[in-house]
């Protein structure tokens, strides 16, 4: 390979980093949001006259759950166009839908505005958002990893899961930022609407971004690999599902949910539950290059199996030492901290070993619908879950139940990956587990 030649390969593939990985950060940034002002949301939109709060923040996480559910379709839809007419395409589509959608939640009539008009409205585009998310994962993992040069898929695949903690990060900041400069009464009123908004110049950019990007070569060359049988990428579906199903509860359970939970279950205001989001997200985003680049060397599974066993381990310890009110701050951000560190070592290797369990030909769709699929049952219903099982049982360790269990259920899924750095990506078919 002449030196040109690399340059070019380089700058094509830095330029893929940014434009796949942008759009996650705005997609998780929104979710971050809707997660951060679940209350809020609850009480503008799902409040009917007499109905209790905690009816109303069941409904709210039934709405976000709702919009899980169709992430699968998305990934379907839109993987199956990433696989045929192109990466790129697809990216630009899901961007601007994203955009759109979100946006028009920050300009959406309240319930006392629009009476029972209203949570309808903002369903329907929690559905919009819920089909271009999964859309987003399958297109933005299959180029970062298809330009990522030999050994390095674990890296660049790293780096979309890092955009994740990018955007709860931003998420949590916007709130915060919010709940300290308006009062109560404001960000009630009007303040939630602002970071919604905020969207609209985030997906204008983002789409300059993507309109640019070049089609990968493993999509160009994908004419030459034979096609799967159905029947063998259903079963790759079904288990990269399963591989990532710790990672996806765990992962919602103390970035997204616990916000809602300490202010619902242990008392905390607004501004203490941030603080512990912005805590458990800077732990997150630390390990998840590391963990990686750790995975190129060492392999996906130690690291993905050391993770998903270290939140079995330490997840009801953790959320023990959040509830003792004796317990120092320092310790309690710590502990929170410590909670989205564990989740990185799962996030980390995740995306490049999904992506590797297909080959070109269905890598879109089958990357993204084992991702979805996963997400749409562990991630979406994760606060609701969390939040009916507490109000019927009382028990405050529910969050680190739901995320211990099933991190218990992925470890023999993640076993069955190769104890080794593999070489390559699946060629003529999809990966056998054994």
């Amino acid at each position: 390979m002449t030196s040109i030649q690399q340059q070019r390969d380089t700058r094509h593939g830095r330029r893929a980093l940014v434009a796949g990985s942008v759009g996650n950060l705005i997609e998780w940034y929104e979710f971050g949001v809707y997660g951060y002002f679940a209350t809020i949301i609850a009480a503008r939109f799902f409040t009917p006259e007499g109905g209790s709060e905690a009816e109303a923040l069941v409904k709210t996480y039934a709405s976000f759950a709702l919009a899980f559910f169709f992430r699968p379709v998305g990934a379907a839809l839109f993987g199956r166009l990433g696989d045929r007419i192109g990466r790129r395409p697809v990216l630009v589509l899901v961007i601007t839908l994203m955009t759109v959608a979100t946006a028009l939640i920050g300009a959406l009539p309240t319930q006392a505005q629009a009476g029972a008009l209203a949570p309808w409205l903002l369903t329907f585009l929690r559905v919009l958002q819920g089909l271009s998310a999964g859309g987003e994962f399958g297109g933005a993992v299959s180029v970062m990893t298809e330009f990522a040069p030999p050994g390095r898929r674990g890296l660049y695949g790293s780096l979309q899961s890092f955009t994740v903690a990018l955007g709860l990060l931003a998420g949590a900041g916007a709130a915060a930022l919010l709940a300290t400069v308006l009062t109560a009464e404001q960000l009630g009123a009007w303040g939630w609407r602002l970071p919604f908004l905020l969207t609209l110049p985030l997906g204008l950019g983002a789409l300059w971004l993507r309109l640019r990007l070049d089609e990968t070569p493993a999509f160009v060359a994908r004419r030459s690999e034979e096609t799967p049988a159905p029947r063998e990428v259903v079963r790759a579906v079904v288990l990269g599902a399963g591989r990532i199903m710790g990672w996806a509860a765990a992962g919602y359970t103390f970035l997204v949910v616990l916000p809602s939970y300490l202010q619902s279950s242990l008392g905390a205001t607004f501004q203490q539950a941030l603080v512990a989001t912005v805590l458990a997200n800077l732990g997150f985003a630390a390990t998840i290059v590391p963990a990686g680049l750790l995975s190129d060397r060492l392999g996906r599974r130690a690291v993905m199996v050391s993770g998903a066993v270290l939140v079995v381990v330490l997840a009801v310890p953790l959320l023990n030492l959040l509830q003792q009110p004796g317990v120092s701050d320092t310790v309690k951000g710590a502990a929170v901290c410590g909670a989205g560190a564990v989740v990185g070592l799962l996030a980390g290797p995740g995306p490049a070993m999904l992506s590797e369990m297909f080959p070109a030909r269905v890598r879109c769709t089958g990357l993204g619908l084992a991702y979805a699929l996963s997400n749409a049952v562990f991630s979406g219903c994760a606060g609701l879950i969390i939040t009916e099982t507490i109000e019927r049982t009382g028990s405050m360790d529910v969050p680190a139940y739901y995320a211990a269990a099933a991190c218990a259920v992925s470890v023999p899924a993640l076993l069955t990956l190769p104890s080794t750095r593999r070489a390559g990506v699946a060629k003529a078919g999809v990966e056998r587990a054994g």
